[in-house]
């Protein structure tokens, strides 16, 4: 396993933040130093036809060794990290053996990583963890599907007795901010499916996610001095406040799960004279995806209408969807996944996911691509930590998922 760690850590301590601001691609530079790293490595190890384009979407193909025909599957992760917190200055640490007892992250801090809040923890017991220092975010979302990615390409060209057809690799950046399957070429890639590495817990198995929209809804007022206001000032904060008051109170991420959707209020930009809400709309089911759509634009004409004038106006804009209506027809790249994880001793957690992933924009794009567990926990914080064990069963489970696909193509 210390060839997982040791590539891990070499890849975390590279600070890879994306930016929702920047409109080039990768959305900042410092992307392209693991983006080169990640070139080199790849054509060490052995894989053919490595390539990295203006936009830094790295391809790899690891060829077939065997003398029939076998689907072309893929692989794929992203190497930026979130800007939800920092990932400058990374400083693993890596606890071995773990007893189940809280573990100090800083000391000086007083940061504690504790079973008592996060449970999970406590199914790693006697296992090895790599954490933060407390500072930072680790990575491992998603370093750790690149390190499972690459060990396992390394590990197939080292014992060619395992049978396999072409296999392809690819790695993103700016999947963090909703754009790692924009440029994506699937026509160069040339996969006929393909499984994003990308999931958290150890079995997890995804082919659901979000249908996903934004929402900016502008609330204008008028501004005069507050001394001489009365019947003249319109506060757009005052009103705002009744739009954020009339959706359902219970239908926020704090008070939902499975496969509950919501209506989540991510940012407000306030001054009297004009107020802007942002807000993200999540939601598995199709129907009530495109209710809760309706729902907010009908509050903006109820409310207009309330005050006899334009004051409210909402733009939406779709982001992705559920990627279960383009997996479905190939069920059965699903029941790979799902056989390779029960032959090498797990339990395959099969599972709507709670978010959106490269995988369903990949779908819509013509590559059904389903979701493997990269063995991370606690993403995009300061109590992000990886398994080692774990990351070494992803690595069993795309070496299984490749040899399974060669047998299957073989009867």
């Amino acid at each position: 396993m210390q060839n997982i760690i040791d590539r891990f850590i070499s890849y975390v301590t590279i600070d890879t933040e994306s930016d929702p601001n920047s409109e080039t691609t990768p959305s900042t530079a410092k992307q392209w130093d693991l983006a080169n790293k990640l070139v080199e490595e790849l054509k060490t190890i052995g894989m053919s036809d490595v390539s990295i384009d203006e936009n830094a979407y790295i391809m790899a193909t690891l060829p077939s060794n065997v003398d029939y025909e076998v689907p072309t599957i893929g692989f794929i992760s992203h190497f930026d990290t979130s800007p939800d917190f920092t990932g400058a200055n990374v400083k693993p640490q890596i606890v071995k053996n773990y007893d189940g007892n809280n573990i100090v992250l800083n000391k000086q801090e007083n940061i504690i990583l504790s079973p008592d809040y996060f449970e999970d923890l406590l199914l790693y017991k006697g296992q090895t963890l790599i954490t933060t220092d407390g500072t930072t975010l680790l990575g491992a979302d998603d370093k750790a599907g690149i390190t499972e990615i690459i060990t396992a390409m390394e590990y197939l060209i080292n014992n060619p007795q395992i049978k396999h057809g072409t296999i392809k690799v690819g790695f993103t950046p700016d999947e963090e901010i909703g754009r790692g399957a924009h440029k994506f070429d699937v026509e160069k890639f040339g996969a006929d499916w393909a499984y994003t590495m990308d999931g958290s817990q150890i079995g997890e198995l995804e082919y659901e996610n979000f249908n996903a929209a934004s929402a900016v809804v502008t609330v204008k007022g008028k501004i005069v001095h507050p001394g001489y206001a009365k019947d003249k000032m319109v506060n757009s904060m005052y009103y705002a406040s009744e739009f954020v008051n009339a959706l359902p109170k219970k239908e926020k991420p704090e008070h939902t799960e499975g496969y509950e959707g919501f209506f989540h209020l991510t940012q407000i930009d306030g001054k009297v004279e004009e107020t802007k809400l942002q807000y993200i709309i999540r939601d598995h089911d199709k129907a009530k995806f495109e209710g809760r759509k309706t729902l907010m634009k009908n509050v903006v004409d109820e409310l207009n209408s309330k005050y006899d004038s334009l004051i409210f106006s909402i733009e939406i804009k779709d982001q992705y969807f559920n990627m279960k209506e383009k997996v479905e027809p190939v069920m059965h790249i699903v029941d790979i996944a799902e056989e390779a994880m029960k032959s090498i001793g797990l339990k395959p957690i099969i599972k709507p996911i709670r978010g959106g992933t490269d995988g369903s924009q990949l779908s819509y794009m013509g590559l059904p691509c389903p979701n493997i567990f990269a063995g991370g926990h606690n993403f995009h914080g300061r109590y992000e930590y990886v398994p080692v064990e774990s990351m070494q069963k992803a690595v069993e489970v795309i070496c299984k998922i490749a040899e399974l696909t060669a047998s299957m193509a073989q009867k």
